[in-house]
This record gives structure tokens, C-alpha cells and sequence, in this order.
């Protein structure tokens, strides 16, 4: 394939820096469920590891890649619960650092009314995601892994934001490869030309690049608005983008490789649980793929099918599948629904 070299020398595949948060979804399972309902009529709930980036670390490890972490938590029960799962799961801990001023970890309630409308009620006051700060970042971790992602909502405040640019900036000195998961959340942010301006400084660095049209959207704002699909591809391999990745929900995605090519894939079709999570398996699948030097479109199928799945799961971590699952899923899908079910 050849879009990407990764240095198969470094120890770990990916270092992801950004938010770790705590779900509390309704509860469903043999002894309680919890069916679709308001939120404010649940009582019972199931706590998980939450927030985007850190569901992809648990993903990619699921599917035997190495993974470190840049993290601020807090300091009590909920930052043991986070770095003793991570812990448990192979995720290398040793640079996520607990808060000194009583922030705490983010709080997730999720509301799931039916398989298409489902919401968050999220507290992030004092939030210890965002105390990550410049002396947090060690160039040395940096230089031992194949490439950094980093969450677009690490960027949403100081010191976060300082410090996510200086991983950015180590990594390109070190030959380290940036992966930007724009990953836009609407808390935090004070104005939309804040957002554009930090999201297009990490997106001109990054060789990848992963978002919705709207996360396209608020990046390029200052640039040039109302952009097409092939005219964002177009302005991020102007600068260091091999694949730009494009996603439209339920009519799919499509990835923009630097030599002009684009590969489409639909989503496979399953009865959901809840509308989101799905962007955190995708992502898992879709590098896991490339990692292996699969084909473009092999990749996407399987970003896609992860998905899938995770969206039919009541939590965005534990239900994280590995790779015999996922190759599973496809198949059985592709007997119910044919072969070209995902693929455009």
C-alpha cells in the first residue's frame, strides 16, 4: 500500500493523548435492564472507562498493538478506577499523572430513548482531562512510538491545547507520525473560530487525518467555508495528510489518499443500542488495518464493521471487540446481506 511508513523499530504502535472520562450508562444485562426511557427515569446504571481517545486505546490493544498515554486524572477513587483499567488491559500508564488541585474526571450519563435517539448529560466543571500540561510531555516517550494521536478535544483549553501542539511539535522533529481524530465535543470551546484556529494548526501537521464533514467544517473556517469532501482532502495533503478520512454517518465514509484516490464504505446494518461509540470502534478498526498494511478499503470495511458493533453494545469499552470478532461479524453479515453490503 505504501501510504504510510511506520518505524517497525519503536516499541509502541500508537500514543494517544487526550480525554479520559467515566460512563454511566443505563443498565442492560441478564440481571437488570434498563430498557429505552428518559434519563431522568433510569435507576440503575454501569460504569465504564470513557472518552474517545481512551476507548481507542483500548481498542487498538484489543487487537494486539502496543499503546501509551498522555493524561491528567484525578486524584481519588475514579483516577485509580481509569489507570487500574488501563492497567488491566495492557495500556501503558506511566505518563498519565494525577491532578493536584481537586479536578476531577469527566462525568458521562447517557440517555438511550429508542436505537436512533440516544444523548449525553456530560459534567465537566474543573475537569482534570484539561490540567495536562507542557512539562507533561517527555520527548524520550515520543521517539518510542510509531506515531501519536491526538484528540481534538485536548485542545480545548490551557494547558491542554499547549500541551497537545508540543507532542505535535516533538513528534514531527522525531520522526514520529501525527494522527489528528478531530473528535469535536461542544463543551469546553468558547467560539468557533477558537475551534478552527487550534484544530487547523494540528490538522496542517498530521499524516492522518479522521472527522465527520461538520468536524471538517469547523476546521477549515477560517480557511475557506462550505468546502466539498474532495476539496478538504485536497487542502490537507497540500500539506502533510497521506489519508484524510471523511465520515457521514449512517451514509457512510470515505477516505482521500495523497495519490488522488478515494475508497467509500457504508455502514453495516445492525439493530442499535445507541447512536454513539461507533466513531471510537471505527477508528480502532480503521488503524488497526493500516497498521497492518492492508488495502485502503480493507481497512474502512473493517473501521466500519467495528462500528457497527459497538453501536449495538450498551458501553464504548469493554465492548471493544478483537480481531477474530470483528473478521466474524463481517462474515456473518456478508451471508445475511451479501458480499458488497458495506462497500460502494
Amino acid at each position: 500500500m505504501g501510504y504510510i511508513e511506520f518505524d517497525q523499530t519503536r516499541p509502541f504502535d500508537l500514543i494517544l493523548l487526550g480525554r479520559v472520562a467515566i460512563d454511566f450508562n443505563p443498565a442492560y444485562s441478564d440481571q437488570v435492564k434498563e430498557e429505552f426511557k428518559p434519563l431522568k427515569n433510569v435507576h440503575y446504571f454501569e460504569k465504564y472507562v470513557g472518552g474517545s481517545p481512551a476507548n481507542i486505546a483500548v481498542g487498538i490493544t484489543r487487537h494486539g498493538m502496543k499503546a501509551g498515554f498522555f493524561a491528567k486524572v484525578s486524584d481519588d477513587q475514579f483516577g485509580d478506577y481509569v489507570t487500574e483499567y488501563f492497567d488491566e488491559k495492557g495500556i501503558d500508564t506511566s505518563h498519565i499523572t494525577r491532578c493536584k488541585n481537586g479536578e476531577k474526571l469527566g462525568l458521562t450519563f447517557t440517555e438511550m430513548l429508542s436505537p436512533k435517539e440516544s444523548s449525553i448529560l456530560m459534567y465537566r466543571n474543573c475537569i482534570a482531562d484539561l490540567q495536562l500540561s507542557v512539562d507533561d510531555i517527555d520527548e524520550d516517550y515520543i521517539k518510542q512510538s510509531k506515531a501519536i494521536l491526538i484528540s481534538g478535544t485536548s485542545l480545548a483549553e490551557s494547558p491542554s491545547r499547549e500541551a497537545a501542539i508540543k507532542a505535535v511539535m516533538l513528534a514531527k522533529r522525531n520522526n514520529t507520525k501525527v494522527i489528528f481524530d478531530i473528535d469535536y465535543r461542544e463543551y469546553n470551546w468558547k467560539n468557533r473560530d477558537e475551534i478552527s484556529i487550534y484544530y487547523s494548526m494540528v490538522a496542517k501537521e498530521a499524516e492522518i487525518i479522521m472527522g465527520s464533514r461538520e468536524e471538517f467544517d469547523l476546521t477549515e473556517k477560517l480557511i475557506k467555508e462550505g468546502m466539498t469532501d474532495e476539496e478538504s482532502a485536497a487542502l490537507w495533503q497540500s500539506y502533510n495528510a497521506r489519508i484524510v478520512v471523511i465520515k457521514h454517518g449512517m451514509q457512510g465514509s470515505t477516505a482521500y489518499t495523497a495519490d488522488g484516490q478515494k475508497f467509500s464504505i457504508k455502514p453495516f446494518p445492525v439493530t442499535a443500542r445507541k447512536g454513539f461509540g461507533g466513531g471510537d470502534g471505527y477508528g480502532s478498526g480503521f488503524l488497526y488495518g493500516l497498521y497492518q498494511g492492508w488495502e485502503i478499503i480493507d481497512c474502512l470495511e473493517f473501521g466500519s464493521a467495528e462500528a457497527s458493533m459497538m453501536v449495538r453494545a450498551n458501553n464504548c469499552s469493554d465492548a471493544l471487540p478483537g480481531p477474530d470478532e470483528v473478521h466474524a461479524f463481517i462474515r456473518e453479515e456478508k451471508e445475511q446481506y451479501g458480499d458488497m453490503i458495506a462497500r460502494v
